[in-house]
């Protein structure tokens, strides 16, 4: 069976960096717990040169004299070469983690690729190469070459004491490393002083090059609270090591290759990540292409007692797994062959939500599931018209066409959340409710907010619910803090991203538009649609009250001229009780709720339904919990929200008179000026 295999672009990156010389220092970073694949060694390739099918690098390209060591990849089966087709007995490949893949990947000759880990030794990918590394060592450290006839003051006996008593040094230090990593790192620092150097001859003691790999890099020179003061004194001896090391010109300009590997850069301690010769390549998480070459391999690895059974095709299943790693989309297919059943859509929707959640924590993101839509909606007649019309085909939209987000503003209690959770519904893909990407612990909000655009890039399309977006993105300003400054920097260049338009939506609701960012507010990220959500008027006010009244009155009799409203409501004379309001009823009710928001409506409907206890109620009644009601004291910090709304709309139809005049913006900024003279 044929396999198209798979091209990791971070792969080809990195050997492009350190091919080019750009730098012998690599920071990986991302994806780097998940699994990659590998193809079968005993792979035929179709696609190839000759002289790729056995590795051997050609004249001039072995030892030291390859400078750029993974310029022999492209000629390797093992390469990372997108046009390669193999032809595959049995499985095919495997999807292994990600040392053993780039191990794999860059095992060729002239290499000696050494891996530390934190819990484990200094390990030689090949035995071999130990024994190789350990002869240049003796001969490094006695100051002969080791392959030479040796001529000196010392007779041969003392010369052989020497060197097995070096050599003893030599398996000691390795020895040592194990659980010391302060240890470890200063003896992959010296290794790569021993291959750089050379004999008195002028031949080098390590004829290979040296490709180390350290994982967990964060855990060894972390970046702790900013303070190098407060981390422990191991720590601090470390993050000398790997600076001296990096910054040492023999280092740079020699052959030899350090890749760090971490989760999240901004855990590596910034005296090494930020590093001018320190270069960082980002592992992203699978895409459709990934997930869908990991299914079908799947599906062709289950024994045929346990098919794999799914309710729709293999490429819409890999659509709907957006966001997933291998591990997690691996976890329900094993899960889904060992109970037999088939895949439900509602399965794989939970998997993602659970998968996504514990990658940046409940209290940063929940995923939101609208259950009300545009129809449920009372009043705003014409701004369900635009959203209808413009607004939600624009979400829906890709490329150039599409809107990156939109501002909702307007006074508290205006409706703006239930209105837009509508929106959100509609639209069918996944809501993500951003809680708060805030963290009290130094450097954590940086790692949260790594993670949430790694699984923005990853999820195909998805709208960023911000409630109350004033205190999640703050002021850029020089009175903001530094970690303030530098998220809002962060979410202001992922709204214009390119690459993320049509994307990510970003839809942010907030009263206080005043506060958010100019640079957010500007066109080409959320400023493009601002749209004010105010206190309904005219029809739209008929329209909440009888949705107030909606079930609490019945259809009867009304009162009418000839039998008017009792006097204690006006119009004089008397009227016998009635269940339903008449217009003249219902004018009256208009004016004792003027100024009434959205949320003073859903409130007077809440106390109404109380006292009905699942009856009925009278007008008279009705009049009477409505003349109770005292609106609380904020009626100025609305009207200041409302103004705000106001000003900073992008359309005239989304205002309340579409032709207003200049004169009267002027009005609203003058009458602005002056709520903030009174502290507003």
């Amino acid at each position: 069976m044929r396999i198209r295999t798979l091209n990791y672009p971070f792969v080809t990156e990195a050997a492009r960096i350190l091919n080019a010389g750009v730098s012998k220092s690599l920071i990986l970073h991302g994806n780097v717990q998940d699994l990659f694949f590998l193809p079968s060694q005993n792979a035929e390739l179709r696609k190839a040169s000759p002289a790729s099918q056995d590795c051997v690098p050609r004249e001039g390209q072995g030892g030291k004299e390859a400078k750029n060591f993974l310029a022999l990849l492209p000629s390797c089966p093992l390469a990372p070469n997108p046009n390669s087709e193999f032809r595959i007995p049995n499985s095919g490949g495997d999807y292994v983690p990600l040392i053993p893949f780039l191990t794999t990947k860059w095992q060729v000759k002239g290499i000696i690729i050494l891996v530390y880990e934190l819990n484990g030794i200094v390990r030689f990918v090949n035995n071999a190469d130990r024994e190789k590394v350990k002869r240049a060592w003796v001969a490094w450290r006695t100051g002969y070459n080791a392959n030479r006839s040796i001529q000196g003051l010392l007779d041969e006996t003392e010369r052989r004491d020497i060197m097995a008593s070096i050599g003893e040094e030599f398996e000691k230090n390795l020895l040592d490393a194990i659980g010391n990593p302060t240890v470890a790192l200063e003896l992959l620092r010296q290794f790569t002083l021993c291959s750089r150097s050379k004999a008195a001859n002028g031949s080098p003691f390590l004829e290979e090059n040296l490709l180390i790999l350290i994982e967990a890099a964060d855990m060894l020179i972390p970046a702790g609270d900013g303070d190098i003061s407060r981390l422990s004194q191991a720590d601090r001896h470390r993050i000398s090591i790997i600076q001296d090391w990096f910054s040492d010109p023999g280092f740079m300009n020699g052959d030899d290759s350090v890749v760090l590997i971490t989760e999240l850069k901004s855990l590596i301690n910034q005296r090494v990540s930020k590093l001018p010769q320190v270069v960082t390549v980002e592992i992203s998480s699978p895409d459709e292409t990934a997930r869908k070459h990991f299914i079908s391999w799947f599906r062709r690895q289950q024994p045929k007692g346990k098919p794999l059974k799914l309710w729709c095709n293999q490429a819409e299943f890999a659509t709907l797994t957006a966001g997933l790693s291998i591990h997690a989309l691996r976890q329900i297919l094993v899960e889904a062959c060992y109970t037999r059943k088939k895949l439900a859509p509602k399965d794989v929707i939970a998997k993602v939500e659970e998968f996504i959640q514990s990658q940046l924590g409940e209290d940063v993101v929940e995923f939101e599931k609208p259950e009300h839509t545009l129809k449920d909606l009372v009043g705003f007649k014409r701004l369900i018209a635009f959203l209808e019309e413009e607004l939600i085909p624009r979400f829906k939209a890709t490329g150039s066409e599409a809107l990156p987000g939109a501002v909702v503003c307007g006074p508290i209690g205006s409706g703006k959340t239930y209105i837009f959770e509508a929106v959100a519904g509609v639209l069918g893909i996944p809501v993500l409710t951003l809680k708060n990407i805030r963290s009290m612990w130094f450097g954590q909000t940086d790692v949260i907010f790594e993670r949430l655009k790694r699984t923005l890039e990853a999820l195909g399309k998805v709208l960023i619910f911000v409630d109350e977006a004033d205190t999640q993105f703050g002021s850029i300003g020089p009175q903001a803090h530094e970690t303030e400054r530098r998220l809002t920097g962060k979410i202001q260049a992922m709204m214009s991203d390119p690459k993320l338009r049509g994307k990510v939506i970003w839809l942010l609701m907030t009263a206080r538009i005043h506060l958010l960012s100019p640079d957010i507010r500007r066109p080409g990220r959320v400023g493009d649609l601002i749209i004010p959500v105010l206190d309904p008027e005219d029809e739209d006010r008929k329209e909440f009250l009888k949705w107030a009244l909606k079930g609490i009155m019945d259809e009867g009799q009304a009162c009418s001229e000839a039998s008017p409203m009792p006097k204690a409501y006006g119009n004089g004379g008397a009227c016998p009780p009635s269940t339903t309001p008449a217009e003249h009823q219902l004018e009256q009710l208009e004016q004792l709720t003027t100024g009434y928001s959205a949320a003073s409506f859903a409130s007077l409907r809440s106390e109404l339904l109380a006292k009905a206890k699942g009856g009925k109620l009278a007008i008279e009644a009705v009049i009477e919990i409505v003349n109770d009601h005292l609106p609380p004291a904020i009626a100025l910090a609305r009207r200041y929200q409302t103004l705000q709304a106001l000003v900073n709309c992008t359309r005239r139809s989304l205002l309340p008179d579409p032709n207003v005049t200049d004169e009267a913006r002027e009005k609203w900024g003058a009458e602005l000026r002056k709520l903030e003279a009174m502290g507003i």
